[in-house]
């Protein structure tokens, strides 16, 4: 009975994982990578569609301040077509921060339409469509329709917009 004991306590020098337990962890990790990635990877691209939308009402209401602040005629700034960073509504430039000032978030692209009517130094704009989308998303473009109104609404191939805002 000594020597059974003796046995086991020699053999403490064998401590340590075999290599089949070590790739059995491996292939756990790997398979929970493999299901984490794929959602984190959805997750950023619902996040950047809705930064596309934000940044649509965003510029949504600055332009309804405009047309407060501007004896209700909405801007007539000729179409202002994918600007991929933050811009002013006034034709004659201004700042972060001024009136008409629209911010737009990384990698969002946004794209404003006026519906013009008048000649040139007479012009005014009795509504506008504005379309937004973020090149990190899903590639939904998102839209606002001032005739319309409403709220924000993804756009398909099938809405006649489409074409204007692509």
């Amino acid at each position: 009975m000594h020597d059974v004991i003796n046995r086991l306590r020699n053999k403490k020098d064998d401590e340590g994982f075999t290599l089949i337990e070590l790739l059995v962890v491996v292939v756990i990790i790997g398979v929970l990578v493999a299901i984490a990635v794929p959602v984190y990877l959805n997750y950023r691209k619902g996040a950047a569609d809705k930064s596309a939308q934000s940044d649509l009402r965003g510029a949504v209401s600055t332009i309804e301040q405009w047309y407060t602040d501007n004896g209700n005629s909405y801007p007539t700034a000729t179409t202002l077509k994918n600007q991929a960073a933050s811009f002013s509504l006034n034709t004659s430039g201004g700042t972060a921060g001024s009136a008409g000032w629209i911010t737009l978030s990384d990698k969002s692209v946004l794209t404003y339409i006026p519906t013009v009517t008048g000649t040139a130094p007479n012009q005014t704009a009795s509504s506008y469509l504005i379309c937004s989308t973020n090149s990190g998303g899903s590639g939904k473009v998102y839209a606002y329709d001032s005739s319309v109104g409403g709220s924000v609404k993804a756009l398909t191939s099938a809405t006649p917009s489409m074409t204007s805002c692509t």
